[in-house]
């Protein structure tokens, strides 16, 4: 990992004391509107909404190397967070047009990267869902986009996190055993591709190589990869990339997650730590909507905590810490 001196800096803040990162996300927007919309009848407000990011931001960056949000609904929260937290932006539009299958990106068209570091943030996030197997015209299209973000940051001095969600065009469910079985090709292939330097690309978020609810020792049902078959998995991905890369949660259970991390530092990844969203907050959401304020926030600072402060403790055992140069 080389990175300017500027950029070290940023990095320094976003990681914690070991040169981890275990960052909270929260730049959840359509999601987060579902979420909220299963506990009321009328339509979320955006009060609400930027309450919500807010009490969770004050409460729970006590506990994390930084926290992750969109300037659309999350500024109020950026400004809450405890001040030895970092700060990472989203940079792109929530959701995709789901009329077609390109799903191709889009950037917030009120910001800029220059306008998101001038609101405190210490790195860009942008998501990109990727189909290594899509055409050609449309791959490139996201390779282009990618590259005019990665020059972007380049301009600012400040990190470039790249997240990648995998899928097939042909697959609508990426939780069905016919996704499962193609996954792991697809989540590392799409590594492969973003860490050539062209890019400019600090730190990939991305998924796990397996569904692990289909694998041998954590599965119910069916079963799609023996153990050995996802440990290499874990390897291949490992492999795949010579820069830094973080786990998304992808919206699995607390102790499934926590799992995930420890099966993957056994098969031999050197994940550089989490960007942790649902997995660690998600259980506020019907308690603020159906009680208030005053009870979420008594669950963060039980529930919520615990969540995390777990999480961090398995961070410690699995982790391996950024190691960068200057250039």
């Amino acid at each position: 990992m080389v990175l300017t001196k500027q950029k070290q800096l940023y990095m320094e803040k976003i990681s914690d004391t070991n040169d981890i990162i275990s960052a909270l996300a929260f730049d959840q927007r359509g999601a987060l509107k579902k979420m909220i919309s299963q506990h009321q009848v009328e339509e979320p407000t955006i009060e609400q909404i930027e309450q919500l990011k807010t009490i969770v931001s004050e409460e729970l960056t006590k506990y994390s190397s930084s926290i992750l949000l969109d300037p659309e609904y999350g500024l109020t929260a950026s400004k809450a967070r405890d001040k030895q937290a970092g700060l990472l932006f989203a940079y792109e539009k929530t959701g995709y047009d789901v009329n077609s299958t390109s799903r191709l990106p889009d950037c917030l068209s009120d910001w800029s990267v220059k306008r998101l570091k001038e609101q405190g943030a210490d790195a860009i996030k942008f998501l990109l869902y990727y189909d290594v197997d899509s055409d050609e015209e449309i791959n490139l299209q996201k390779k282009v986009y990618i590259e005019r973000i990665g020059n972007e940051c380049k301009a600012e001095d400040i990190p470039f996190f790249l997240e990648i969600l995998s899928y097939d065009e042909k697959i609508t469910d990426n939780s069905s055993m016919e996704f499962a079985q193609v996954k792991p090709y697809k989540v590392n292939e799409a590594m492969k591709v973003f860490s050539d330097e062209r890019f400019g690309i600090d730190v990939l978020k991305v998924e796990v190589p397996v569904n692990m609810n289909f694998v041998e020792g954590f599965s119910t049902g069916e079963i799609v990869y023996t153990k050995e078959e996802a440990a290499e998995h874990f390897y291949n991905q490992e492999k795949a990339t010579n820069i830094p890369y973080i786990y998304l949660s992808a919206g699995v259970s607390t102790e499934l997650f926590q799992d995930t991390l420890i099966f993957a530092a056994e098969s031999g990844s050197k994940f550089n730590g989490v960007l942790c969203g649902r997995a660690t907050w998600a259980g506020v959401v019907p308690i603020f909507i159906e009680q208030g304020e005053e009870e979420a926030r008594k669950w963060l600072r039980t529930s919520g905590f615990s969540n995390i402060n777990e999480l961090n403790k398995v961070l410690e055992k699995t982790a391996s810490p950024l190691v960068g140069d200057y250039k």
